[in-house]
């Protein structure tokens, strides 16, 4: 076969994962090439919150914050459980113990990662949770030092709000006037942000500032980073069962690549592809037009792989993420309604059916396991006063009347009222609400425990009692708005072992594929374990891919 080019590992996809392979493949001697279908990199790690979820991880210990090792893997059974290969022991011990390693090797070539305290796992009241945070991400970092390369960043999710804001720091922000600590936060990150105006700098935090940070470490390395934006991957290349490159269309011209020790699909899920999302959804059906996921997230290189005949899983799975869709400013603040005192969710028979401060991929599975799509959010007065102010936090806290006359927001003056304008009995809501009330003014929810872990109370608000995540519905008007079960990515496609080696149907590694990241069946299984877990997930075996590529 005639080649045009010729590297020794060839990644698809510029997310986390293929930009620690690249930096993991440079350091081991070997030369390595990103492409990048979109004209910017970063991919759904750049647009994302940049957290990186380690159990027992190097800035715990070196902290002194109580985890282990055992307690990580007790943590992965007692919440992920039995699910095949896709979760395998090996690939466990691998998330683990590789993880550690990546996070060293990143920090000792200049990537600068800070702890999220406070953060807890999304399950901490199971066998070897942690409260405590084992979440990290990057710090705010100067674009200016990536020279050429500063505006080729996907932008990261703090550009919607218009403050250098790291991840951990925006859940204090958005309570600004609800405590003193998060007034303190508050004040800090406005600080920050107007001097990087002042100085001209943009900064990049969240996931820009992890892409952003890898990047410059490649700049280091090799001086031009080997990254071909424009660049797709139309068919893999097979010789003898092995995969041996990789056939590209780069800026409407076809370019093969051969790669002497590998290739790693690194170019996340299907969650753009309706086709795909339809056949594969099973019973959490959608067509993606919910999703919120990275544009470039259609599944061709998925597709390409199937066509080998690999083995796959979860295929039906998503990282779920209630999500309002309003096309108001105000109305940015009923997203966060489930994790806030004075709201609940309820399906279409007026009840409740799960505790909505829980991780948002449990949430959106319940919407579909009790047939709630869409389901209802139901808030009070209270909760608008509170929470909805839109751009201008000074503003009068109101529900725009647009929304009402539209009909995207119910308004009534009794929850039998609201009930008759959202087209659900109005026995059961008035009863479901004058239940969840009588408990929620003690800061209890004895239905489904809401308020009763770490991870609810991290995302509440600081400044309600006696329970942060919950709190009645006890004034007057009445709202109620639709929740679609939105996703960020899919979390099925080819699996893989603990080198991240794609398998065949028997199992088999074959030769010269790894994949990692949301096209492979994850790892954590039909679970979400913590703030950064795909993240982490995607890094570590990518970096695991690497090395392996490498022979190290």
């Amino acid at each position: 076969m005639n080649f045009d080019v010729s590297v020794d590992l060839l990644i698809a996809g510029s997310g986390g994962g293929g930009m620690t392979a690249a930096l993991a493949a440079a350091d081991s001697g070997l030369e390595p090439l990103v492409l990048e279908k979109q004209d910017l990199i970063g991919g759904s790690t750049g647009m994302s919150g940049g957290m990186i979820w380690l159990p027992n991880n190097p800035l715990m210990r070196r902290d002194g914050v109580p985890d282990s090792h055992a307690d990580g893997l007790a943590y992965f059974d007692a919440v992920v459980g039995d699910i095949g290969e896709a979760s395998s022991p090996a690939r466990r011990e691998t998330f683990l113990t590789a993880g550690a390693e990546m996070v060293d090797f990143l920090m000792a070539r200049g990537v600068r990662l800070v702890r999220c305290p406070g953060w807890s796992d999304y399950y901490p009241n199971h066998k070897g949770g942690n409260s405590s945070g084992r979440s990290i991400e990057g710090i705010p970092y100067d674009a200016a030092q990536l020279g050429d390369w500063r505006d080729r960043i996907q932008p990261s999710m703090a550009k919607n709000y218009g403050f250098v804001v790291m991840t951990n720091e925006l859940r204090a922000v958005q309570y600004f006037n609800r405590s003193p600590r998060a007034f303190a936060v508050a004040t800090r990150v406005f600080a920050r942000t107007r001097m990087a105006r002042l100085r001209g700098r943009e900064m990049l935090t969240n996931g820009a500032s992890l892409i952003g940070q890898i990047l410059k470490a490649l700049i280091d390395s090799r001086g031009e980073p080997p990254i071909w934006t424009g660049a797709a991957m139309e068919d893999l290349l097979v010789e003898d069962g092995r995969v041996i490159g990789a056939r590209v269309s780069r800026d409407g011209t076809t370019v093969n690549v051969q790669a002497r020790r590998g290739v790693l699909l690194a170019a996340g899920g299907f969650s753009r592809n309706a086709d795909m999302r339809r056949r594969y959804s099973g019973d959490q059906p959608n067509d993606g037009s919910w999703s919120i996921a990275n544009a470039g997230d259609t599944g061709e290189v998925l597709a390409t792989a199937m066509r080998l005949g690999v083995k796959t899983d979860l295929l039906d799975e998503a990282w779920w993420l209630p999500m309002v869709f309003l096309a108001d400013a105000g109305a940015a603040a009923l997203g966060s309604g489930r994790q806030r005192p004075g709201a609940i969710y309820v399906d279409g028979t007026g009840r409740r059916f799960c505790n909505e401060s829980n991780s948002y991929v449990e949430v959106g599975k319940a919407m579909y396991a009790n047939r709630a799509v869409p389901c209802w959010q139901v808030f009070d007065e209270g909760y608008v006063r509170r929470y909805v102010s839109g751009a201008n936090p000074f503003r009068k806290r109101s529900i725009s009347e647009d929304l009402i006359a539209a009909g995207a927001v119910k308004r009534a003056d009794t929850v039998a009222g609201l009930a008759r304008e959202m087209d659900v009995p109005a026995e059961a809501l008035v009863d479901t609400i004058e239940r969840f009330n009588a408990f929620a003014v003690k800061g209890q929810d004895p239905d489904f425990g809401r308020g009763q872990s770490a991870y609810n109370v991290c995302l509440g608000d600081p400044g309600y009692q006696p329970n942060a995540a919950l709190g009645p519905l006890d004034r007057a008007p009445y709202y109620a708005t639709r929740v679609f079960p939105a996703d960020v990515g899919t979390c099925g496609g080819v699996v893989t072992n603990e080198h991240a080696q794609v398998l065949d149907q028997q199992d088999r590694p074959i030769p010269g594929l790894y994949a990692t990241g949301n096209i492979t069946a994850s790892v954590m299984g039909r679970n979400y374990l913590g703030a950064g877990g795909s993240i982490a997930s995607t890094m570590i075996f990518g970096y695991v891919a690497a090395r392996h590529a490498a022979g190290c």
